[in-house]
């Protein structure tokens, strides 16, 4: 069950990022706000996931130990509440008995050792050097390099440390590299440019208007696609003035734009248009070009 979860809330939130990169190509604001809140949200619920699964990890693991300590408690407690046993049954008898096991033992002891000095002693006699070069020269594969005459143990970096430094190095360069190139990409989508006009005389913008929740009457829409053009006349690189949405019927509006908008003026005023907060209207640019005629 955790695995899901994990794989609609990874899911969602990638839907989540792509989407709010997306907006803010197309300078829809409003829908690139919403779609960071949702990826903010995702991620806080992932983390909180998280954070729960290692939480209980935990829990179990404090249960775990407490009940060994339990277990540990109670066998003590049951051996020094129980009856002493029967070891060293034979300290409890009469001691008119004659018993050998020490001086046995000791006895053993002795003449183990003996034994062992008598066998080091002809070892040690019947040795010869050349076995002792021998294992010496099989064992050398095994030693470790001389350092340098100046180089001090403590600085000297082990063999498997230097990999290990180097794959984690490159790992954060990449990651970095990666972040730079995603924010200087979405900074030069984003950004307004000064662009060299075509030629043309002026823009013409077609806007379809549709009403949600209300009556579609004429009036409403007009009202909408008015307060819609106000604001979207700033923004554009040169400010719409001295233009107006001249209804067409049937939800359709249309202006004439001059000077002509360039191609990132024309994705701005798209981009303001389709995400207008005007309420219960929705609109759509059915068509944004150039026009030669006046």
């Amino acid at each position: 069950m955790r695995r899901l979860a994990y794989l609609f809330g990874g899911a969602a939130a990638v839907g989540a990022g792509v989407y709010f990169v997306v907006y803010l190509y197309r300078w829809q604001w409003q829908r690139a706000i919403l779609s960071g809140v949702l990826l903010l949200i995702v991620g806080v619920l992932l983390l909180g996931l998280v954070l729960l699964g290692r939480l209980a990890r935990i829990e179990e693991r404090i249960r775990e130990s407490d009940r060994r300590q339990q277990d540990a408690l109670a066998r003590l407690r049951q051996t020094h509440s129980g009856e002493r046993g029967d070891r060293f049954r034979w300290l409890d008898d009469p001691a008119s008995r004659t018993y050998v096991f020490v001086p046995v033992l000791l006895i053993t002891g002795v003449v183990l050792s003996g034994i062992a000095w008598l066998v080091h002693r002809i070892a040690s006699v019947t040795a010869r050097p050349t076995a002792e070069r021998h294992l010496a020269g099989q064992l050398a594969v095994l030693t470790a390099p001389d350092p340098a005459p100046d180089a001090d143990l403590e600085d000297t970096t082990p063999p498997g440390d230097g990999r290990g430094r180097a794959a984690r190095l490159i790992t954060v360069g990449v990651g970095v590299a990666l972040l730079v190139s995603l924010v200087v990409g979405l900074a030069d989508l984003t950004q307004t440019r000064k662009e060299e006009r075509n030629g043309a005389e002026a823009t013409s913008v077609l806007v379809r208007v549709d009403m949600r929740g209300v009556p579609p009457s004429a009036e409403r829409q007009a009202m909408a696609a008015s307060q819609a053009w106000e604001r979207c006349r700033n923004s554009t690189s040169v400010p719409l003035r001295r233009t107006t949405l001249g209804e067409l019927g049937d939800g359709m509006f249309a202006a004439v734009v001059r000077p002509s908008l360039t191609d990132h003026d024309r994705l701005r005023l798209r981009g303001c248009l389709e995400d207008s907060d005007v309420d219960r209207a929705h609109l759509t640019v059915v068509g944004i070009g150039d026009a030669d005629q006046p």
